[in-house]
């Protein structure tokens, strides 16, 4: 029998964790299969540990101390599983609402790269208007399913399937960040060991984008109020985003956008003009 480790982060989604939950125990797997469920509560304070464990026993619930957030959230959660040594890992989001068939094709997927590759699924809205999340081209863009399965550069951290082998070579996420850019760096640090990245042909299931205007750059907002948010885990730290991009770039992108997120902060109104100007 083979296992998948499937992690989650969790903090204050009640209602969205739990269908999350029924929908991913309700999907297919090949035969010889199972699923073996480790979360990370982050300090949830709306009853969702109670639900998980009223509901779903067998869930391996690890605590966080409430500053987790989502990457190292999902760290913690891969640390516990991993010394279990399970087969696959598959990440998930908790607003991601899974269909039947999507961990039953991502296997199938992997097993086709002889469980070397790593494999990821795109989302779509609720209502079905966009693709919202996934594995994505050298220019950023998300690539759209279209039957086939077809080759990524990095990806969104919604659905992402990580046999033993691969993580045997890469390792956890990076523990440097709190919350956001971990996903891009872990499919980054993938191409440079000269691991693949898949996306597959079909949508896995639904998951609805988050706001696409940040408080931290939000007019509507005071300066002090944006400059608070920006230093925020959940927000734009600047030393993560620098980190990041010298990490994978070079120090003067890094410099460069380092700088450039404090300008967006300052002047949100004249970033949105400047944008509108030249898309």
């Amino acid at each position: 029998m083979k296992s998948i480790a499937v992690l989650l982060t969790v903090y204050n989604r009640c209602k969205e964790t739990q269908k999350c939950l029924t929908q991913l125990y309700n999907t297919s797997l090949p035969p010889n299969y199972n699923i073996c469920v480790y979360i990370t509560d982050d300090g949830c304070t709306d009853g969702t540990t109670e639900m998980i464990t009223k509901l779903y026993p067998s869930v391996n619930i690890i605590k966080g101390n409430g500053n987790l957030f989502w990457n190292r959230g999902m760290y913690t959660a891969w640390e516990k599983a991993a010394s279990n040594n399970h087969d696959f890992y598959l990440w998930l989001n908790d607003d991601t609402f899974l269909y039947p068939d999507s961990i039953y094709n991502a296997i199938k997927e992997s097993e086709k790269n002889k469980n070397k590759a790593i494999i990821v699924g795109a989302t779509i809205a609720h209502d079905h208007s966009q693709i919202t999340y996934g594995g994505r081209q050298p220019n950023g863009k998300i690539a759209v399913p279209e039957g086939k399965s077809i080759e990524v550069s990095f990806f969104n951290g919604n659905f992402v399937l990580i046999p033993q082998y691969v993580y045997r070579k890469i390792g956890n996420l990076d523990y440097t960040f709190h919350h956001s850019k971990g996903d891009f760096d872990y499919g980054m640090r993938a191409i440079k060991k000269g691991i693949k990245i898949f996306q597959l042909g079909k949508i896995i299931g639904e998951c609805n984008l988050h706001d696409q205007l940040d408080g931290w750059c939000n007019p509507n907002n005071p300066l002090k109020k944006r400059l608070k948010l920006l230093k925020k885990p959940n927000g734009m730290p600047p030393y993560e985003t620098f980190y990041f991009e010298s990490k994978h770039y070079n120090t003067i992108i890094a410099i460069f956008h380092y700088c450039t997120i404090y300008l967006r902060c300052f002047f949100p109104k004249l970033w949105i003009l400047f944008k509108k100007t030249y898309e």
